[in-house]
């Protein structure tokens, strides 16, 4: 792991060249809430196959995740602030465009990279996150309880146990994920993704409750694309064969 400073905000990353370069941008990684970029894209084999493509693969561990600096003032969250610190370690690398990945809650980020840094996304994967991205601001709230609450014994709600299990099981600093639970709850408009002009795959599995529709999401991009992955629920999807399979050919794709 290597790291760099966004601004004040110690952010780490990783930073990998395939065998045989075949002359493609690099892809960026966003991953989820709760997750890490070894969790969400290592373990997952997205490194793998990314760079089997021939592609040089950039994956970024959030602020309050992973091994990057923990904040614990909602307002440090914010959705634009986290993108910036994925645009920001493009910079850092001197990398003028990238193919972006993100999931979930690292799919949010990753529009608003699209938004905010249009030039520096080719094309873009929303994966875990359908009509959502507008319709809500992010994943329960009351998973900042969750995160605080003395154990799992002491959660009945079961998307609060499966997020407080994942966070435990990850080692997370959960202290600081109630922080980004609390504040990085924005929802573009309509209107502003209608002004993603990169080609964008939406990709959501048929037993995820928490995404929303990928195919109504991809109706309101300039030059979006909906995918469903059968049988997958939030958690695995990301996982899914179908789901790497069908990323690194529309990643390839003129």
């Amino acid at each position: 792991m290597a790291d760099f400073l966004s601004g004040s905000v110690r952010i780490a990353y990783r930073d990998e060249a395939p065998n045989a370069p075949a002359g493609l941008e690099p892809a960026l990684l966003i991953h989820g809430f709760a997750s890490n970029l070894a969790v969400n894209w290592r373990q997952p084999s997205w490194f793998g196959a990314l760079l089997e493509s021939g592609r040089r693969v950039i994956a970024i561990d959030n602020r309050g995740h992973g091994e990057s600096e923990k904040l614990y003032d909602p307002a440090d969250y914010h959705c634009r602030l986290m993108a910036r610190d994925a645009v920001n370690l493009l910079a850092h690398l001197g990398v003028a465009r990238a193919d972006v990945i993100g999931y979930s809650m690292g799919a949010r980020i990753a529009a608003y990279v699209a938004l905010d840094a249009p030039r520096r996304v080719r094309r873009l994967i929303l994966g875990g996150l359908g009509d959502r991205l507008v319709t809500g601001a992010g994943l329960p709230e009351n998973l900042a309880e969750a995160m605080e609450a003395p154990s799992l014994d002491d959660l009945a709600d079961p998307t609060q146990r499966l997020f407080r299990a994942f966070a435990d099981r990850n080692g997370a600093d959960r202290r600081a994920l109630a922080a980004c639970i609390r504040g990085a709850r924005q929802a573009p408009a309509i209107s502003e993704v209608a002004r993603i002009v990169s080609p964008t795959l939406v990709v959501v599995g048929t037993h995820d409750t928490i995404a929303g529709d990928p195919f109504k999401l991809a109706a309101m991009l300039r030059n979006g694309r909906g995918l469903e992955v059968p049988g997958r629920d939030h958690n695995k999807t990301v996982g899914d064969r179908a789901f790497k399979e069908e990323g690194v050919k529309f990643l390839n794709e003129e």
